[in-house]
């Protein structure tokens, strides 16, 4: 923790709060997303330790970057450091074209599009497995500073293998198909 100087809140929800950071070492600007794990079930904690573990292993330009984590045991924290968004979430932008009846260009989201299904496809075809997002929505598909598409969020993602394309009930209906 002691590397980073905190800058902002920027976002919270039920999860916790995400966090606009300054990395002391070389001034570079990032978030992290700290989670209070000490009343977590143990599914809740591995859920984290799984989007921990997916993230360290994504590297697409179209997904947010990780970059570290670090776990403070007296506060019973994680903290989980990322790729700074500057351009925000697809959801506030739609949010704000709504409300200033300026309406998003076409090839505005077609780009946006394309890159999403550029992330996916990197998601889902991955020799070591696919992974699933499973909270595909506009506000966990967030914007650099040049508007380039950074698909965020992984807490509900499943990591799949070649044994378990589906998870299917005794009549053959999959438990969970994801959006995508």
């Amino acid at each position: 923790i002691e590397k980073y100087e905190k800058i902002a809140d920027i976002g919270k929800g039920s999860f916790g709060c995400v966090s606009k950071i300054k990395r002391k070492a070389d001034g570079k600007i990032l978030v992290w997303k700290e989670l209070n794990y000490g009343k977590m079930s143990e599914k809740e904690k591995q859920m984290i330790v799984s989007e921990v573990n997916i993230l360290r292993e994504l590297h697409h330009p179209n997904i947010v970057k990780y970059y570290d984590r670090i776990i403070d045991r007296e506060s019973s924290k994680i903290y989980i450091v990322m790729e700074y968004c500057e351009g925000g979430d697809i959801a506030t932008l739609i949010k704000t074209s709504k409300k200033e009846r300026n309406f998003l260009p076409e090839e505005i989201i077609w780009s946006i599009l394309s890159q999403m299904l550029q992330a996916l496809g990197s998601c889902h075809n991955r020799k070591e497995g696919k992974i699933l997002h499973r909270d595909l929505k506009p506000g966990n598909i967030f914007l650099d500073a040049n508007k380039n598409v950074k698909l965020g969020d992984f807490g509900l993602s499943r990591m799949m293998n070649t044994d378990s394309v589906f998870a299917y009930t005794h009549v053959g209906t999959p438990y969970y198909m994801s959006p995508e």
